[in-house]
C-alpha cells in the first residue's frame, strides 16, 4: 500500500482538535506536529481495514483510545530526560512509538514487533509523515540486536516481570523501563526479579476515557 508523505504546514478542524488533545494533557504541539499525529490516524484506519492493526476501528475512538493514551506518556518522558534512545517493545501499529517520535524528535524511537505486517506499517509511517527519528524492526524481542537503549517501553506487551526480564540485554547503564499499565498492577510488581526495582508509579489521566492509566518506571537495583 502507497502512503503520501503528510503536508506539515497544512492545518484543519482535526489538527486543531489534536492540539487541544495535548493542550489538556499540558502538551504545547505545533501545527506541523498535529498534522502528522492526524495522518498517522488516518493511515491507521486505511491499513486497519486490510491488515487488522488494531481491533480498535471508530475514528474517534482511535483519537481517544490510542492518540491520547499514548499523549499521556510524553510529559512523564520529558521530565524524565529531554533525549536518548528509545525503544518501544510489542509497538503494533506504533502505539505509542509513532507518538513519541512525533511529540518529543530529541528522542530516537525504535519500535519493536515480531508481526512483518505491522512492523513495514510502521516503517513506511516514519517515512510519510516524514518522521527520521522513527525506526522499526522486525524482531521476536529476545532476538533483537541493537545499542542499548535509555528508556524501554511498552504497552500491553507483557507482565512486568517478562517484561524487563526479556528486555535487560537491551538497557544501556543508567537506562529504565516504562510500563504502560492500567491499574496499578501490584500482583506483577511483587513477582519482579530481585534485582528489579519499581521507583516511581505515576497515575496518568487521559481525557476521555473513562478508565484507569498509570506507568511503571523501573530499573535495575544498584548492586549492595
Amino acid at each position: 500500500m502507497r502512503l503520501t508523505s503528510a503536508r506539515p504546514e497544512v492545518r484543519g478542524p482535526l489538527s486543531d482538535e489534536v492540539i487541544g488533545l495535548c493542550a489538556a494533557q499540558g502538551l504545547t504541539a505545533t501545527a506541523g506536529q498535529a498534522t502528522r499525529l492526524v495522518h498517522y490516524l488516518e493511515l491507521l484506519q486505511r491499513w486497519n481495514a486490510t491488515y487488522n492493526l488494531t481491533a480498535v476501528r471508530d475514528p474517534e475512538a482511535m483519537r481517544i483510545q490510542h492518540l491520547a493514551d499514548c499523549l499521556a506518556v510524553v510529559a512523564p518522558l520529558q521530565r524524565h530526560r529531554a533525549g536518548g534512545r528509545l525503544l518501544d517493545v510489542g509497538s503494533g501499529g506504533g502505539l505509542p512509538g509513532v507518538v513519541i517520535a512525533a511529540m518529543l524528535p530529541a528522542w530516537d524511537v525504535t519500535c519493536v514487533d515480531a508481526v512483518g505486517k505491522k512492523v513495514a506499517f510502521v516503517r513506511q509511517v516514519a517515512g510519510a509523515l516524514p518522521l527520521p527519528n522513527l525506526h522499526a524492526e522486525h524482531s521476536r524481542i529476545e532476538a533483537l540486536k541493537a545499542p542499548p537503549f535509555d528508556v524501554v517501553t511498552s504497552r500491553a506487551f507483557a507482565s512486568l516481570a517478562d517484561f524487563t526480564a526479556l528486555t535487560r540485554g537491551l538497557l544501556a547503564p543508567g537506562g529504565v523501563w516504562m510500563a504502560m499499565k492500567g491499574r496499578v498492577p501490584d500482583d506483577e510488581t511483587v513477582a519482579l526479579a530481585a534485582d528489579v526495582e519499581v521507583f516511581h508509579v505515576e497515575q496518568l489521566n487521559v481525557p476521555g476515557l473513562d478508565a484507569q492509566r498509570c506507568l511503571v518506571w523501573m530499573r535495575p537495583r544498584a548492586a549492595t
